[in-house]
């Protein structure tokens, strides 16, 4: 990897590096480059100068360069795929999704270039406008600010880069500063396919400081973060009034209702509560079931968690691993602990056989109050709780400050689009697990989940604005 960071046409120095860390055995991936506040507000003045030639650069330019990006990551597949591994700690199995959903955003947003259009107005519904005409257009917001999470960074990345770029906005990348690698060589990639200006596409690391720097500056067009809530709403004031983009946390539910499949419920638990070692804020983390079927579904769970393989996350068959770092281990065995004094029941409790994995965890009975229900976990963790009926289901997911996913698995189409119509969230899935994601579909959430959508079709909408033309011939 080169040196230095992408900033402006070429890789500036920096004076400090920092160690990326294998958080399975501590060891050291590489060095990575750590931003400045001041190489961040050379970023912003980097694209702004740059910015009409990307406004003006035509569709077939904007559409080779993420087929570019595409071609050559795709001829890579392998490298970022171990690379992920390394500065993640997540599995093999799930990095190589995140590696085939990056290859399929890219491609998307390339072809969304050519559906980049406006339409005409009829002016003439007032007397006055007889005569006229009129149309819009999609025109670029400016310079786009794309500040991503640890857990995805090289999909997160591209949700925030592909879009940007498809819109003809210059885009400056921040990564989280535990997991910058692979984003670093995304960018690099992108830039060595020349079909756009360098400066175009940028990245900075840093701290909070170097992000507070790229959002609060009033010459850029929109910020686009995905994260914490706590961390998102900091973000909206310190931008305002630019426009952000918000994809937050969640603590995904997933509701079983009495005619459910349960076995296929409790594969789904399993399958979608502890992908990524849980760290998904689309992961499965309350179970609400109807009280006829709660026995018989916690049954069929607890058999099926001794098939959930914990250890190294290079092994293929690896499903858990461990946590990003010891900070977020120790939190979660916190909460759990915690949960279990306020009167939940551990029906699988958390171990640590393997380099401090938390083991697959099942809490039941959990209250409201404790944070393992009412927040985001972002761990192993599943919470199961019994309900009378659909209607009391429904309203303890509606409680929640969250709304991003929530599924349902039912045998009823009635309940189905109940779900549908009355479920407090950015969408909801049926028979399948909340973390469902196909990357060209409207993404995000409501309530504390965020604002706007992403996907390539919906974020280019969110980094363009319309502008109306009016033309007396």
């Amino acid at each position: 990897m080169r040196e230095g960071l992408p900033i402006g046409a070429g890789w500036l120095p920096v004076e400090e590096t920092a160690e990326v860390v294998f958080p399975y055995d501590g060891s050291t991936v590489g060095r990575a480059p750590v931003g400045t506040v001041e190489l961040a507000r050379r970023a912003v003045d980097e694209a702004l100068a740059v910015a009409g030639e990307m406004a003006r650069t035509p569709s077939h330019a904007r559409r080779a360069a993420l087929m570019g990006a595409h071609d050559a990551l795709r001829a890579r597949t392998e490298d970022f795929e171990r690379l992920l591994v390394l500065e993640t700690g997540k599995p093999l199995v799930d990095c190589r999704v995140e590696v085939a959903r990056t290859l399929v955003t890219l491609a998307t947003a390339a072809e969304e270039v050519a559906r980049l259009h406006g339409e005409t107005v009829p002016l003439d519904l007032l007397p006055a406008g007889e005569g006229l005409v009129g149309f819009w257009t999609r025109r670029p917001i400016g310079v786009v600010v794309g500040i991503t999470g640890f857990n995805y960074p090289l999909l997160l990345a591209a949700h925030k880069i592909a879009p940007a770029l498809a819109a003809g906005c210059p885009v400056i990348v921040k990564p989280a500063p535990a997991t910058p690698l692979a984003t670093l060589l995304l960018v690099e990639l992108l830039r060595e396919v020349g079909a756009v200006p360098a400066a175009a596409v940028q990245l900075v690391t840093g701290d909070v400081e170097v992000g507070r720097a790229l959002v609060e500056d009033r010459r850029i067009g929109a910020v686009s973060f995905t994260g914490s809530a706590a961390a998102g709403h900091a973000i909206a004031r310190n931008a305002a009034p630019t426009k952000v983009v918000l994809e937050l946390g969640s603590n995904a539910a997933l509701v079983v209702a009495a005619d459910a499949d349960l076995e296929a419920a409790a594969d789904a638990v399993v399958r979608g509560g502890y992908y990524a070692s849980g760290q998904a804020c689309i992961s499965v983390q309350r179970v609400v079931v109807e009280e006829a079927v709660r026995a018989d579904f916690l049954d069929l769970l607890a058999a099926r968690m001794k098939d959930v393989v914990v250890g190294d996350p290079r092994l293929p068959e690896t499903r858990v691993a461990p946590l990003i770092d010891q900070t977020a281990t120790r939190r979660v065995l916190g909460w759990v602990e915690s949960a279990v004094e306020a009167g939940a029941r551990l029906v699988t409790p958390p171990t640590s056989p393997d380099a401090g994995v938390i083991t697959p965890t099942v809490l039941a009975d959990v209250p409201d109050g404790v944070a393992v229900w009412d927040e985001e976990i972002f761990g192993p963790v599943v919470c199961v709780r019994a309900v009378a009926d659909l209607d009391e289901a429904f309203e303890t997911v509606n409680r929640s400050r969250y709304g991003l996913h929530v599924s349902v698995f039912t045998r009823s189409l009635a309940t189905a689009f109940a779900a549908i119509e009355r479920l407090e969230a950015g969408g909801v899935v049926v028979n399948e697990v909340p973390g469902f994601r196909a990357d060209n579909m409207p993404y995000g959430g409501v309530k504390d989940s965020g604002i706007g959508r992403e996907g390539p079709r919906f974020a280019i909408e969110e980094f363009t604005v319309t502008r109306m033309a009016i033309i007396r011939p």
